[in-house]
């Protein structure tokens, strides 16, 4: 019996400095300093928000941000093109240290990532038309002919809301087409990929002149349990709200400043 305890009391207490050599869970603001790197995953096909220079460099919007935090941290950043698809798996995996690609902040992502308050800028719907269309107000739009995409949220609401006279097409590109040749006067889509098209010289002779509406928020995520990170992302988002630096860059992309980014400074100061 004796050697029986003796036994086991050696293998408790073998358990027990195995235990004690257990490393406690890493801070990831704390490795991405020692490591001197911050991985984020942005947008390769977002224009401007996250999208390739000629040279294949990420540019845009959100690049510019990451490169901020990357400053403040006193690394260097590197970038992940993410997608819609993938870009929350790529941050659970440890691909990605932080996620800046046009994500809306929703409960349900919540429960799986930790999304960083506040948010940093939001998105809604608009219409794209041509320069020579006389459009000034949201009223303007009742009996109006605008192509739309099959199953968009707001389909309903414009239709409904403002009496605009849809015109559903399967895909982007074929609504594109039909504004392009005059079947309709307007395209209803998403106000920051209306931005990006903007950008494009072949839709010069375009414009999006009415407000956005129906702001949904995007947020900035990170791996669940990382408290520090967290508050030093929030702390920066806070700041840029004070700076105005969202508005600065979109005044660097050449894209109308938002209502969401103008009353996030004015808030902040």
């Amino acid at each position: 019996m004796k050697f029986k305890a003796f036994l086991l009391s050696g293998l408790v207490a073998g358990f027990g400095a195995a235990y004690d050599a257990t490393p406690a869970h890493a801070d990831e603001l704390q490795d991405i300093k020692s490591k001197g790197v911050l991985v984020v995953g942005v947008k390769a096909d977002y224009p401007p928000f996250g999208y390739l220079s000629p040279s294949g460099q990420n540019i845009g919007i959100e690049p510019d941000m990451a490169a901020d935090i990357a400053k403040r941290l006193g690394v260097k950043v590197r970038y992940v093109n993410v997608v819609a698809a993938n870009r929350i798996q790529f941050l659970q995996q440890g691909k990605i240290d932080l996620l800046i690609a046009t994500m809306n902040d929703t409960p349900e992502r919540a429960k799986i990532v930790d999304i960083i308050h506040p948010d940093y800028y939001a998105s809604g719907y608009n219409l794209m038309v041509a320069k020579t269309v006389p459009l000034h107000s949201w009223s303007q739009v009742k009996g109006v002919p605008v192509c739309a995409i099959q199953g968009s949220f707001y389909n309903k609401e414009v239709a409904e809301k403002y009496g605009a006279e849809l015109v559903a097409f399967t895909g982007v590109a074929e609504a594109l087409t039909a504004l392009h040749q005059g079947r309709c006067d307007a395209f209803l889509y998403d106000d920051t990929a209306i931005e990006g098209k903007l950008q494009d010289p072949n839709w010069s002779g375009y414009d999006m002149p009415l407000p956005s509406q129906d702001a949904q928020p995007w947020g900035m995520a990170i791996k669940q349990g990382e408290p520090a990170f967290e508050k030093f992302l929030s702390q920066t988002v806070s700041d840029w709200n004070k700076t105005g630096y969202v508005l600065q860059l979109e005044t660097k992309y050449h894209i109308q400043h938002s209502k969401f980014a103008e009353d996030a400074h004015k808030a902040a100061k």
